[in-house]
C-alpha cells in the first residue's frame, strides 16, 4: 500500500504508534478528538502502554452562521473558550453572544462526556506528556483550539499525533507543540477521506468499546 493510504484508523494508529515510539516520551497521557480519532488513539494507547482518553473540543458558531467559528470550547476539569480573534473582530458577535453559545456547547460536551465515560471525571492534564491524536486535519480548527487549551492546562510536553495534513496547516501548528508526527503531508490536499480505503464514519458504540477496552487493559 502506498505509504501515504492507510487501509483504515487502526492502521493509521499503528502506523502512528511506531513513529512516536521512537520518541520514547515520559509517561504518555493519549488524548483523542472524537469520534475519528478514537480508533487511531486505540492504537497508540496500546503500542505506548499509556492511558487513553478524550478531548472532547466543540466549535462556537457564529451568529445566524453556526458553520462559521468564532472559537471553541475544550472540555475539562477547567473548560476553557478559545477565540479566534480575527473572526471575532470582523464579525462582533458581542459578548453576551459569546457567553450563550459556549454555554451552549458545554452542555452538548456534558452530554457526550456522559455518554461516553460515564461519570468518570477527565484525567489531569498538568505536568504530563500529552499525545494529542486526530486521523486527519483539514483547517487545523479544533486542534488548534484543543492544543491552545491543553497547554493552558499545564502539558508538560504536547505532541500532536496525526495521520494526513497540509503542510501549511502543520506550518501553522507549529509553535503551539512541542512535537508534530504525520505520516503523510500531500500536495495538493483534497480531502482527509482520500487517504484511507476504509474511512467509515466512527460510531459512538465504537468510542465507548474503545475507551472501555483500554480502561481494562491498564488496569490489568
Amino acid at each position: 500500500m502506498d505509504a501515504s493510504r492507510f487501509a483504515d484508523r487502526r492502521d493509521a494508529g499503528r502506523r502512528l504508534a511506531e513513529a512516536l515510539a521512537r520518541l520514547a516520551l515520559p509517561d504518555p497521557l493519549v488524548l483523542a478528538l472524537p469520534r475519528g480519532g478514537v480508533p487511531v488513539a486505540y492504537e497508540i494507547s496500546r503500542r505506548l502502554g499509556a492511558p487513553l482518553d478524550l478531548m472532547l473540543v466543540r466549535k462556537l458558531g457564529a451568529p445566524g452562521h453556526a458553520e462559521l467559528g468564532i472559537g471553541a470550547v475544550v472540555d475539562g476539569s477547567n473548560p476553557q473558550t478559545i477565540l479566534n480573534d480575527a473572526v471575532v473582530d470582523e464579525l462582533h458577535p458581542g459578548a453576551a453572544y459569546i457567553k450563550a453559545e459556549t454555554k451552549r456547547q458545554l452542555t452538548e460536551l456534558e452530554r457526550r462526556r456522559l455518554a461516553y465515560r460515564g461519570t468518570t471525571p477527565p484525567p489531569p492534564i498538568a505536568g504530563r506528556t500529552i499525545i494529542l491524536v486526530d486521523d486527519g486535519i483539514a483547517t487545523g480548527g479544533t486542534v488548534r483550539a484543543a492544543l491552545t487549551a491543553a497547554r493552558r492546562a499545564g502539558a508538560a510536553r504536547l505532541v500532536l499525533a496525526v495521520a494526513v495534513a497540509p503542510a501549511s496547516v502543520l506550518a501553522e501548528l507549529k509553535p503551539l507543540a512541542d512535537d508534530i508526527v504525520c505520516l503523510a503531508t500531500p500536495s495538493p490536499f483534497y480531502a482527509i477521506s482520500l487517504h484511507y480505503a476504509d474511512f467509515a464514519q466512527t460510531s459512538d458504540d465504537e468510542v465507548i468499546k474503545l475507551l472501555r477496552e483500554a480502561e481494562g487493559r491498564s488496569k490489568a
